[in-house]
């Protein structure tokens, strides 16, 4: 960072760990002293036995964290999304109860005693397994992030939405996956030479399925059985599912019961008629898996409002389906200087990583921005880059860096710069 953007940042609010530390010890961080007699006033919980246990854990009665709903597809409610609610969670790994949710045709009941995975096709063996048979493999756990393709979309329309962060970015979430490495099945079924792509199937009423190059199948990719250390929930595609790191959610078949092996794509519904990147020339990219370089910043974030004057901490996400997050810089003046953002994660190959920086807010207007990095030197693009490739009618993988408008009355807004 040159001079000029160290004393820009500087006017900007933005502060460093030592500036921060400094703000502490004179008391613009948001704390105050209190008398000796009212720190040791006991509140009422303290003094009374609290509820007993339960078998199944909840949470807080103070805690209102929801996922945000959208049932307004004109085919039912049952092929409807469901968002995270990024702007009041922290860390990387998202509740299994408050993960994003994107259905086709509603949440299948499946009896883990009947149900089943095949593989077949051009194999020299075609092998059937149960859930039982998978358990016995060696599981791998890993976290990684998932995100739909069509995350973020609202903001290739024309206008800026005034929405918050979760109806906007919330179809993303971080988890840590546990299954069977998926090339253990293949190579016990024994691939034929010629065989080029695989072919997912889930059990659910749509019939969704996608197809994957043979060697991408072989990297990485799992049959998951756990998230965040418990079984699958049943929207997120009890009692199995493929798991494709880094790639465009809807790959990650749910309910899986059928791998084909085979030479060519299957060209299915969902990968002609969907999920592919409309050109400005017309034409359609297919099977543009990987989801881009990417961040936000959550909090200050759309629809919030800062209630007073004084250091607030920025905080957000950056995921990247081409590797890890190597670092985050943040801008308070619409992109005219950035600081470097403290990592508050060690973000793993095609995981969620937490960033941080403290900001002094005096009153003054704001354009809050991030910008990623990943290990594959992708820098996130401003809106107008991300969006110069696509037809205005795509709204796939749009990976453009997120402007929030802070008033002098500290409402926060979502706006294109």
């Amino acid at each position: 960072m040159t001079d000029r953007d160290k004393q820009s940042s500087t006017q900007s609010g933005l502060l460093g760990r030592r500036a921060l530390l400094r703000a502490s010890t004179l008391g613009i961080a948001g704390g105050f002293l209190l008398p000796t007699q009212a720190a040791e006033t006991l509140p009422l919980w303290s003094t009374h036995s609290g509820s007993a246990q339960s078998e199944y854990g909840g949470r807080s009665a103070f805690v209102s964290d929801r996922r945000q709903t959208n049932f307004g597809n004109p085919f039912g409610p049952q092929a409807g999304v469901s968002y995270t609610p990024l702007a009041t969670l922290n860390g990387t790994i998202t509740p299994n109860s408050l993960h994003f949710e994107r259905h086709h045709s509603g949440i299948p009941a499946i009896d883990p005693n009947v149900h089943s995975l095949t593989i077949y096709g051009d194999v020299k063996r075609a092998l059937r397994f149960s859930v039982d048979d998978l358990r016995a493999y060696p599981l791998e756990s890993h976290c990684y992030f998932l995100e739909c393709s069509g995350n973020s979309f609202l903001n290739t329309l024309a206008s800026a939405q005034d929405l918050s962060v979760q109806a906007i970015h919330g179809l993303l979430s971080g988890a840590e996956w546990t299954g069977v490495p998926l090339r253990y099945l293949l190579d016990e079924a024994g691939v034929d030479s010629s065989a080029r792509w695989i072919v997912a199937e889930g059990a659910d009423a749509s019939g969704h399925s996608r197809s994957l190059p043979i060697d991408m199948a072989r990297d990485k990719v799992m049959v998951a059985l756990y998230q965040n250390g418990e079984v699958l929930r049943p929207a997120q595609g009890y009692p199995m599912r493929l798991f494709v790191p880094g790639s465009e959610g809807n790959v990650s078949v749910k309910w899986l019961h059928k791998i084909k092996v085979q030479q060519t794509p299957a060209y299915s519904r969902e990968e002609t008629s969907k999920y592919t990147d409309l050109l400005k020339n017309g034409k359609a990219e297919m099977f543009s898996f990987a989801m881009q370089v990417k961040s936000v910043i959550t909090s200050p974030s759309g629809t919030m409002s800062l209630k007073r004057r004084g250091v607030y901490e920025i905080s957000g996400l950056a995921w990247s389906g081409a590797g890890s997050i190597r670092g985050v810089e943040v801008s308070a003046d619409g992109g005219q200087s950035w600081v470097a953002a403290t990592m508050q994660s060690s973000g793993g190959d095609r995981a969620l990583t937490r960033f941080r920086i403290p900001w002094h807010w005096q009153g003054h207007s704001a354009v809050l921005q991030s910008r990623a990095t990943d290990s594959a030197g992708n820098i996130q693009p401003s809106r107008t880059l991300a969006l110069e490739k696509y037809s205005a009618a795509g709204f796939y993988h749009y990976n453009g860096i997120q402007s929030w408008a802070v008033d002098s009355q500290g409402q926060v807004k979502n706006v294109f710069v």
